[in-house]
Parts: structure tokens; C-alpha cells; sequence
């Protein structure tokens, strides 16, 4: 059954999780019994921390190995990983990458090879190890992570994939979601990919606690009988998701501030501003590698994003091999003769030739550059699939030539088109340039994952933003080039002094400047645990990580440093550290780092011959098979939280 408890609460929201687990040894299932699986996802001011729980009990006379599979977000730190065998625990501990190295090289130089998290798709990492369980023993795996939420096309979602691979007796999904939002929640869907539960109501209850505030709880405890009930089910039990998706009322203030034990963090994300004309220079690689099915879902999404452009926009399309070519030399307006004329362009790009990205970029940038229209904002898209080969091919130069060509004034996007593209490369270019870089999976959806990717960047309503706080310190980035609508700018810092008095806000853009001695422009709330100093350690790494990618020599080791220093402080396993998964005496030391993207496993095999359980071939984020038949409550008005549900 599945319940929802909206007791009333107030401010923040989110999009959680994506996670996957599962246990495996043998084919056969009467010789192991996973008895218990949980997850429980605790999210507090966009924070989310989740712990995985999965007790397997060895049912045979011998001693088996079990092996034990997560897949986690791939923004995502894990923190804490332990294993409960015969009442000892056994916990793993982040280290330094190269103090972790020396730990188990013995084992390696013996053949043996350590256990790794690896990307496994779009959203995804996985790891996995093992141990071995004595004879009628029990073994509980229990993994921890942290997550900073990201706001995207106007909502949050949590997303909850579960594969235990058999019918589990004590099965529990446990989401626990507060929302703190004095502006209340403006929709929220409940859903399985089969059976939509729809008329989620939103209401007013008795004050639970010292202000107005709202909280939802949301968990799912299937029988046996409904795990084997979906369509993809079966003897193995669920394969499927539970979608929460749901947003918060919005409005053009300066947000809300949480703030606890000296550290605050800053969720902006206005509405109803007006969106800005915006100039987008899109360049496309059309090289012979592009060749087949890279080319026609290009061809697609070009045509469904120019269908999407208003009339005050301006756009530019450049193709590119070792050779330049232009729909039009100068940016032109998007009406519909326009956009006529620029789709025929788009359906007849034929791939051909080699790679000269940099006489590329910079030619998007001088038409760009060409077109200083007032009042817009610009944006510079490249889309490619692989190294440049033509023109000038060092990588270096590229990104210095680019960044000297763009001088700041607007943000460059790259998107790497499957796995043989050079990622890191396309990272560094775009981080210099205020810019992101993202991966375009070559699957079949690959059209509408260019497409995604341009509505997150179509409506800018804020460009140049500073966000500017009197008495505050070891503050996060602060500038940013644009703000788009759907999205949420997050900035975390100290207060000097832990001074709320002295403590000053101000957000500063173009065209709107926001006065932050306006009733509706800011709410402070205090929380009493130390949340919101690991949001501020979670984005400060992340963002020393980027930094560090685009530095050299001395400044490149003192960022370093620094997110090595926080990383172990935390016991965030990041690209700087590793995590010693400690076992039992006499069992090899795995070691759990973060993989770079598009890393392939490293994983060592199960030594004893066992076939490691995989996700069937074609299964996306979002299966079909799912829970059916899901019952849901709501308005429980009173009680504890959670509430007591004994007898449901």
C-alpha cells in the first residue's frame, strides 16, 4: 500500500533520487534470502541523504558469497558504507586516493582487484561488493549518500528504482520528504509508470509545529504477492519506479535562507519575471563520424528546437567538418519565413569530412559577438561527437582561443555526442566559458535529450546575476552569467560571527535589481542540525572539482587541496578520494572511488563463479513494469510524524 501524510509544513522542495539496488549469488534463490530491503531518503532544504539497507541471510550448509549492487545518482557522494557479519561491524573509511592506493596494492600485485563505482547510463554509478557469509549466517549491507537537489524544467523529482531480484517478505521504500515553503507547494503528482495517481490534494491542517509548515511522507510497503503482480515481474520480484514530482509556488523576492550553527544557504528561483530576447548561435558538427542515426536524430531535434523559438529571438545555425558552412552569415530574426527556410537547412545536413572545432567556435562567437543586441541574452551551443582532427587540433589552444573569443559575454554549452567524444575536454571549454557540458547518450531517445537540453537554457530571465551578502564568508559561487526559467540558483556560506543582524542579502542583475528590504523578499529559517553545513560542503567541492579542471600548476594543486581537505573532513567519496571497504578477516580489501564519466567497470568478477545480476538489456529510468494497483490515502491530519500506521 501505498500512503501519503501531509501533515502542513514550511519552505523548500525538491527532485530526489535515482537509485537502484539488488542482491545476487546464484540463479537458484532457495540457497539465499534477501529478508529485508529498505531504502529511506530523509531530504531537508533540497539536501537529500539516503541509506540503503539490504539483510541476505545464507540458507545452505556452506559458506556462500553474497554480493551487493547500488546504483546511485551520479551527482551524488556517498558518505558511509558498513556491513553487519555475525555482530561485528565493518566500516568503510575515505581516505586520500593515493593513502587508499597503498592500502590494498599488496592485494593487487597479487592478481586481485578492487572493487570500483562505475557509470552505468545517463544518471547512474554503480557499486558493488562482496563478502562471504558462513552457513546459516546473515550478512546487512548498509550504504549511505548525500545529494544537492537540482531544480529543472519547474519541478523536482524523486525517483526510486527498485530490484531486489526476488520477492522480499519485509520490503519497505521509505521516501521522507519535508517541505519547508511558506508559499506552499504548488502541485504534486504520485505516480507508477502503469497507474497515474492523480487528484493529489493540498490542504490546510492544525499547525504541528512553532511556525506554518508542511510535511509530506510518502512510503511504499508491497507484499510478496504484489511484487510478482507487474508485468516485468514475476518470481523476481519488482522491477520497476515510484515517481514523486511535484514543485513549490514561486515568486520574484530573494527567496528563502535556512540557516544553522553559522552556515546559511540561499535557494533562489523567481517567477513571473519577464522573459529576455535571446540570440543562439547553434553549431553542429556534421564530420563523417557523425554518420547514421547521430545525424537524423540531430536533423530532428534541430527542427523541433527552431519550432520552439519566439519571434523576438534571434538565431544563427553553422555546420561544420573541416569546412565551415552557414545557414546565414549574421544572426536573423525568428519569424516563420525565417524558421522555414532555416528547417529545410537543417533536414538536408549530410555528414562528411573531418573536424576543425575551433574555427567553429569561433566563428558562433563572432556572429554572436556581431549581434550586441540590448536587452538579450545570448547563447552558444555546440553539439560534436569527437576530437578535433582538422584546423587546430591542440585541445589547449581550442579552449584559449574560445575563452579569448567569448570574453565572458555569454555562456558556451557543449554537448558531446556518445562515448568516443572527449568529454573532459568539452567540460574544461565550457566551465572557462560560464557554460556546462553534458553528454548525449546515442540512443534512440537521443533527439528529444538535445531537445531537453535546449528548454533548459530557452527561457533566460535574468542574465548577469550577482548575489552579493554583507557578512557573509567562504561563500560559493556567487556570479552567474545567466538565469533560466524552471531553474533555482543555490549559494551556501558562513555568517560572520554567526550575526544575523549584521547579515545583508542582495541580488544584483541585469535589468531587475531586487531590493531585499521588500516584504516579499526574503524568509530566514533556522534549523537546528548540521544539514546545511554539509549543503554548503557538498557545493563547495563540487565547485572546487570544476575549478580545478580549468587551473594549472600551482593554482590547480591549491584548489586541489583544498576540496581534498573537505572531502575527508565529510567522508565524501569524490575523484580525490577513495573509500576502504574493510571485510572480515582473511577477504580482499575492495576500494570505492568516484569514476570519471563514461568510465567502464573495472569491478572484479565473484571468485566463486557466480553470475553477477544485471539490469536487463533496454531497461531505462523509467520501465513499464511497476506497481500496480497502488492505493494511496491522504490528509492524515493528526499524530506523530511519522504517523502511527499500525493495523493499515
Amino acid at each position: 500500500m501505498l500512503i501519503l501524510w501531509f501533515p502542513y509544513c514550511v519552505v523548500s522542495l525538491l527532485r530526489i533520487i535515482d537509485c537502484l539496488v539488488y542482491v545476487g549469488v546464484r540463479e537458484t534463490v532457495d540457497d539465499w534470502d534477501i529478508y529485508s530491503f529498505h531504502i529511506n531518503s530523509t531530504v531537508t532544504s533540497r539536501y537529500a541523504t539516503t541509506v540503503i539497507t539490504s539483510r541476505v541471510a545464507n540458507r545452505m550448509d556452506e559458506s556462500k558469497e553474497i554480493e551487493f549492487h547500488v546504483r546511485i545518482p551520479k551527482n551524488a557522494f556517498i558518505s558511509k558504507f558498513r556491513m553487519f557479519i555475525d555482530g561485528q561491524v565493518y566500516d568503510g573509511v575515505v581516505k586520500a586516493k593515493e593513502q587508499a592506493q597503498q592500502q590494498y596494492s599488496e592485494a593487487v600485485s597479487r592478481g586481485e582487484s578492487a572493487g570500483l563505482v562505475s557509470s552505468v547510463g545517463r544518471t547512474l554509478e554503480e557499486f558493488k561488493t562482496s563478502v562471504t557469509v558462513a552457513a546459516h549466517k546473515k550478512v546487512t549491507f548498509e550504504l549511505t549518500y548525500e545529494e544537492l537537489m537540482k531544480r529543472t524544467h519547474g519541478k523536482y523529482e524523486l525517483q526510486i528504482h527498485a530490484r531486489p531480484m526476488q520477492p522480499v517478505r519485509d520490503f519497505k521504500v521509505t521516501v521522507d520528504v519535508y517541505i519547508h515553503e511558506e508559499a506552499g507547494i504548488s502541485f504534486i503528482d504520485v505516480k507508477g509508470a502503469e497507474n497515474k495517481i492523480t487528484d493529489i490534494a493540498l490542504f490546510e491542517v492544525s499547525k504541528l509545529c512553532d511556525s506554518l509548515c508542511f510535511q509530506a511522507w510518502v512510503y511504499f510497503y508491497p507484499t510478496v504477492d504484489q511484487q510478482k503482480m507487474c508485468d516485468s515481474c514475476g518470481d523476481q520480484g519488482m522491477n520497476g519506479d515510484l515517481v514523486i514530482v511535484y514543485d513549490v509556488n514561486r515568486d520574484n523576492g530573494l527567496g528563502h535562507i535556512k540557516k544553522s550553527d553559522r552556515y546559511f544557504v540561499h535557494h533562489f528561483a523567481p517567477s513571473d519575471l519577464p522573459r529576455i530576447p535571446k540570440n543562439v548561435v547553434f553549431v553542429i558538427d556534421q564530420s563523417g563520424s557523425m554518420h547514421g542515426r547521430k545525424i537524423e536524430q540531430t536533423r530532428i531535434a534541430l527542427v523541433h528546437i527552431l519550432n520552439d523559438l519566439a519571434e523576438d529571438d534571434y538565431f544563427g545555425l553553422i555546420t561544420f567538418d573541416d569546412r565551415i558552412s552557414y545557414w546565414k552569415r549574421e544572426l536573423v530574426q525568428a519569424n516563420s519565413k525565417n524558421l522555414e527556410s532555416a528547417k529545410n537547412f537543417a533536414r538536408n545536413i549530410q555528414e562528411r569530412g573531418s573536424t576543425d572545432i575551433n574555427e567553429a567556435v569561433l566563428q558562433g562567437a563572432r556572429m554572436l559577438n556581431a549581434h550586441n543586441r540590448e536587452g538579450s541574452a545570448s547563447i552558444l551551443i555546440l553539439l560534436t561527437d569527437g576530437d578535433p582532427t582538422s584546423g587546430v587540433t591542440n585541445l589547449e589552444k581550442i579552449q584559449s582561443n574560445a575563452k579569448q573569443a567569448i570574453a565572458g559575454k555569454f555562456p558556451l554549452y557543449c554537448l558531446g555526442f556518445g562515448f568516443d567524444v572527449n568529454l573532459n575536454f568539452l567540460e574544461k571549454m565550457s566551465l572557462q566559458n560560464n557554460g556546462v557540458a553534458r553528454r548525449i547518450y546515442e540512443d534512440s531517445d537521443a533527439d528529444l535529450q538535445l531537445k531537453g537540453f535546449y528548454e533548459e537554457v530557452a527561457t533566460p530571465l535574468l542574465t548577469d546575476v550577482t548575489m552579493i551578502y554583507v557578512g557573509g564568508i567562504n561563500l560559493t559561487q556567487t556570479n552567474f552569467s545567466q538565469y533560466y526559467n524552471g531553474s533555482e540558483i543555490v549559494v551556501a556560506g558562513q555568517i560572520t560571527d554567526n550575526n544575523i543582524e549584521t547579515f545583508t542579502p542582495q541580488v544584483v542583475a541585469i535589468s531587475v535589481r531586487i531590493n531585499p528590504q521588500d516584504s516579499s523578499g526574503i524568509l530566514f529559517l533556522n534549523l537546528s542540525d548540521d544539514h546545511i553545513q554539509r549543503v554548503w560542503a557538498y557545493l563547495t567541492v563540487k565547485q572546487l572539482l570544476d575549478k580545478e579542471l580549468q587551473l594549472s600548476g600551482p593554482e590547480k594543486e591549491k584548489v586541489k587541496k583544498e576540496a581534498l581537505e573537505l572531502s575527508l573532513k565529510y567522508s565524501f567519496v569524490t575523484p580525490l578520494t577513495s573509500m576502504v571497504v574493510t571485510k572480515p578477516l582473511g577477504e580482499t580489501t575492495d576500494l570505492l572511488h568516484k569514476p570519471k564519466e563514461g568510465e567502464t567497470s573495472q569491478t572484479r568478477p565473484l571468485s566463486r563463479g557466480h553470475p553477477i545480476l544485471r539490469q536487463p538489456t533496454g531497461a531505462s529510468g523509467r520501465g513499464r513494469g511497476i506497481f500496480p494497483g497502488l492505493q494511496y490515502r491522504k490528509n492524515v491530519r493528526y499524530g506523530s510524524f511519522p504517523p502511527d500506521l499500525s493495523g493499515e
